[in-house]
């Protein structure tokens, strides 16, 4: 067996272990009916992205819980892949052709789709490795991509057979547009931003009365050669008497428009009055349908203005436009005022400009299976943690608006309609989509396509990624599903993801399982997973979300090489409270690291501390324990470990990730290095008590690896070989199985709670004799003397642990006495007892100023404290555990005040 050297190296661990894991097939997940399947599909990543801290948290989480499934003797399964990303990969291309003096246009549709596809080939796999140095425990082997040939096959497999539902249809709305990128953008493609600009009044003078005006504001003048209307609301007594007459347009070609009634018009905005300009806001769309308005669109699709918007302005870029629009509304005199003005303007993502509200044609789909979506999260089929996102989820279902499936793209499932050469698509009605004469949708298209035109459109990604759960096993090709384990695998078990794709992504899926999978199945069989975590948004110090605009995310991988992927790990779940934000703190990390350096001394003072007995199974080290020559600190080390057992069961249960990392914590820095390895010492130089000490600190060591192995996996695994736990082409990850506590109880183990809880009173009186110190300045290693006033149990208690008291707390002599009356002292009371030091005269000054510099300082954080309790925003999202815990630390901090002012006060 190897020695365990003298300072832990995670590169070297990592990059071993993780090759032996790959070697071996650990992380591949196969149909295996003697165990219950647990499965988790990767959210898949843009195929342009990089590691973010983003990416980091929510895939240690997913690792945590596949290695967790793991070692419960479950078939786990954690499928990979990637997202096309279709307007982002054809963005990065398009810049790369930029260099080159090229366009996409220049090279047509076919040349461009082969460059995007080499450029997939050479960079699109970049983030999958630098999962692979976090741990990520994915089946590698069953890598995906959506533009896949079968995963293709599948996603046009569900466009066709909805087409044919009646689901799919054609139709021009509006929709988010980039004029850079020339596509219809969905929200989570549009990103607002605060901009700082103009609001402008202008006057709209009415037909047949010169001199009488009705006047709007607007920040976009350079639309008003598109407006149709004036329109305000019906209950507004200023314009009752106005509706139905006309106004002239002040700018572009010479017009009347209505003035007309509708309830959508804010009337306490401005004037009261609203410009109608349906083709360039999506109100204003609404309010133009309902009154038969047909919209004038002045904008061409780059954004420049058109004829429509008169010979001054035509060909003017949208913004020279404004400014242009403003000058010759001044000099008509039709501009009443302008002031400055900040509202929220959306931009493309990708592109960094506005977008804009545009009337075009695009595919609509009309959501299937709507009210089963509902049913499937109200009933508890499909469990959201934290449950609050639940009535997001269902406030959205019962708002939901049909959907615009098509991008103006060329990367990206291509729709397989195919139209008849010569039609006009935008004369095309319905009915004649449905003639196949003059349209046809299929998988292949027409026999012959001669005479038959593509659709240039291709499908919006989430489009794609909406039957991702599926389609990973195989769907729908039989034989695949068969090969992939469909049948054993889906429903998959649990989704990690953002709330922010709640819409987006999580809801679709729901959709897309319950139409497809398991056809005539109940609910429970078609839903595509059982449990959604959603994790928080990492925030910088000042609350700002991370971004490489603002350069305040670091890079993961540099942190990896500072603090290894088990430091990382460890720290970002210790800092990730179930569904809150989190804010990020380097020096976190830095303590996971510090608690990997920890554990690894730990193994090495027990390899230090003896010859290694028989370790390769629990069993084993079980017939080892010699219960009959227990004593207190034995009981007490194994029921800790029992209760922490039980915790990280609990946490688990109920997706308490940072919880579970604070219990193991706990129990294995405080409770095991800090007093079970500290009074072994004295143990471990006896023949008497050796042996079954050593034992105690294998099955302790043993049991905790297996617990901490989910976060920690890479040094869990290298303790688990070097303490000999592993047999000979055994591993942690693969082979071990975390142990039941009722295992204990069945081995005939048997623990002395009551020996026990005295150990935690013992160990409270170490604290507060070591704190006493702390107070006075006194070195941790210095001889102190106490004296202390206590009932005669309360001292019978203290007196057979003396010996074990002044090594832990570092005292030359502690005694039994009573308070001096006439003498100053401090004075600490424990309950049924009083920890007394005399006080040399002329030192009670110093004492008053370090106690009222001491209850100041309690003051604030009891203050912080409150202020956190009396946040609605917090105690409504925080698990009870966490309000639960704060409470606690108020009463006591609060406890401790008055004691300290008592103390104060008796010093006169």
């Amino acid at each position: 067996m190897a020695q365990i050297t003298k300072s832990y190296e995670p590169h070297d661990v990592e990059k071993k272990w993780y090759a032996a894991w790959q070697a071996a097939g650990c992380f591949a997940g196969r149909v295996n009916p003697a165990k219950k399947p647990y499965c988790v599909v990767i959210p898949p990543p843009n195929v342009t992205g990089v590691l973010t801290m983003g990416h980091v948290l929510n895939n240690t989480i997913q690792d945590i819980l596949i290695r967790r499934a793991r070692l419960e003797g479950r078939e786990a399964l954690w499928l990979p892949g990637t997202d096309h990303a279709g307007i982002a990969t054809q963005t990065v291309v398009e810049r790369e052709l930029r260099k080159e003096k090229k366009t996409r246009h220049t090279l047509g549709r076919e040349k461009f789709l082969e460059k995007v596809w080499s450029w997939r080939e050479e960079k699109g796999g970049i983030i999958l490795q630098q999962l692979q140095a976090l741990g990520a425990s994915c089946d590698w082997s069953r890598t995906q991509f959506t533009m896949d040939s079968a995963y293709s096959q599948a996603v046009l497999t569900v466009f066709v057979d909805l087409f044919q539902k009646g689901h799919i249809y054609r139709g021009k709305r509006m929709v988010n547009w980039c004029p850079v990128s020339l596509t219809a953008l969905s929200d989570e493609e549009v990103i607002m931003k605060p901009v700082k600009g103009f609001i402008y009044q202008v006057r709209y003078e009415i037909v047949g009365r010169p001199g009488e005006f009705v006047t709007v504001k607007t920040t976009r003048p350079e639309t008003i050669p598109g407006d149709v209307a004036i329109a305000a609301h019906p209950d507004d007594p200023r314009y009752q008497k106005l509706f139905g007459l006309k106004v002239r347009r002040p700018l572009g070609p010479a017009a009347e428009i209505p003035i007309i009634a509708d309830a959508a018009v804010d009337k306490e905005f401005g004037s009261g009055a609203l410009k109608i300009t349906p083709a360039h806001d999506k109100v204003d769309f609404e309010i133009g349908t309902r009154h038969k308005l047909p919209p004038l669109d002045v904008l061409n699709p780059d954004g420049t203005l058109n004829d429509l918007a008169g010979p001054e302005l035509t060909g003017m870029d949208r913004f020279a436009g404004r400014k242009k629009a403003v000058e010759l509304l001044r000099e008509s005199g039709a501009l009443v005022q302008e002031e400055p003005y900040e509202n929220n303007v959306g931009y493309s993502e990708r592109a960094d400009v506005p977008i804009e509200p545009r009337l075009t044609w695009q595919w609509w789909l009309k959501y299937p299976r709507v009210e089963e979506a509902k049913a499937a999260v109200r009933d508890g089929h499909i469990k959201f943690h934290p449950e609050r996102w639940s009535k997001v989820y269902l406030h959205w279902l019962e708002n939901i608006q049909d959907w615009c499936i098509s991008r103006q793209l060329w990367w990206g499932h291509r729709i397989p309609v195919w139209y008849r050469q010569g039609l006009d698509k935008e004369k095309l009605t319905e009915t004649d989509l449905r003639d196949p004469a003059k349209v046809q949708v299929s998988l292949a298209g027409p026999a012959d396509k001669s005479g038959w035109v593509q659709e240039d459109d291709v499908l919006d990604t989430w489009a794609s990624s909406w039957i991702w759960p599926m389609a990973t096993l195989g769907w729908p090709d039989k034989a695949a599903m068969a090969g992939a384990g469909y049948e054993y695998f889906y429903p998959t078990t649990t989704l990690v993801t953002g709330p922010d794709i709640i819409f987006f992504w999580v809801a679709r899926m729901i959709m897309a399982g319950l139409e497809y999978a398991h056809p005539g199945e109940p609910l429970a069989k078609r839903i595509p997973f059982q449990d959604v975590y959603f994790t928080g948004i990492i925030r910088d110090a000042q609350g700002r979300k991370m971004s490489k605009s603002l350069g305040n995310s670091p890079d993961p991988l540099d942190l990896i090489e500072k603090y290894g992927a088990d430091g990382l790990r460890f720290g970002i779940i210790s800092i990730a409270p179930q569904g809150q934000d989190i804010r990020f703190q380097e020096e976190r990390i830095e303590g996971g690291k510090n608690f990997c350096n920890k554990l690894w001394n730990a193994g090495r003072f027990r390899q230090m501390s003896g010859e290694m007995a028989d370790n390769s199974s629990l069993a084993a080290i079980l017939a080892r324990l010699e219960p009959a020559k227990f004593d207190s600190d034995d009981h007490a080390i194994l029921d800790r470990l029992l209760a922490a057992t039980r915790e990280v069961d609990r946490c688990f249960a109920q997706f308490e990730f940072s919880a579970a990392v604070q219990a193991l914590y706990g129990f294995f820095w405080n409770d095991f290095c800090d007093w079970y390895v500290e009074v072994s010492k004295a143990k471990l130089q006896e023949t008497a008590t050796k042996a079954n000490c050593l034992a105690i600190q294998d099955l302790v060591l043993r049991q905790t690896l297996l617990l901490l192995h989910p976060f920690i996996p890479f040094i869990t695994e290298e303790l688990w070989h070097l303490l000999g736990y592993g047999g000979e082409g055994a591993f942690l990850m693969r082979d071990a199985r975390l142990t039941d506590p009722s295992q204990f109880v069945s081995s005939g183990l048997r623990i002395d709670t009551d020996a026990a809880a005295e150990v935690e009173r013992i160990k409270q009186t170490v604290s507060h004799l070591r704190a006493f110190k702390a107070e006075q300045g006194e070195a941790a290693s210095k001889g102190s003397e106490f004296v202390v006033e206590a009932v005669d149990r309360q001292w019978a208690a203290l007196e057979l642990n003396l010996a074990k008291l002044k090594r832990m707390v570092g005292a030359a002599a502690i005694t039994r006495g009573t308070m001096s009356p006439n003498a100053p002292a401090i004075v600490t009371a424990h309950g049924s007892w009083n920890l007394i030091r005399q006080i040399k005269a002329g030192d009670t000054a110093a004492e008053k100023a370090r106690l009222t510099k001491e209850i100041e300082t309690l003051a604030k954080h009891i203050a912080g404290t409150e202020a956190r309790l009396g946040n609605k925003a917090f105690t409504d999202k925080a698990p009870p555990a966490v309000i639960d815990g704060a409470k606690k630390q108020q009463a006591e901090l609060q406890a401790k005040r008055t004691e300290l002012q008592r103390l104060l006060a008796a010093l006169g």
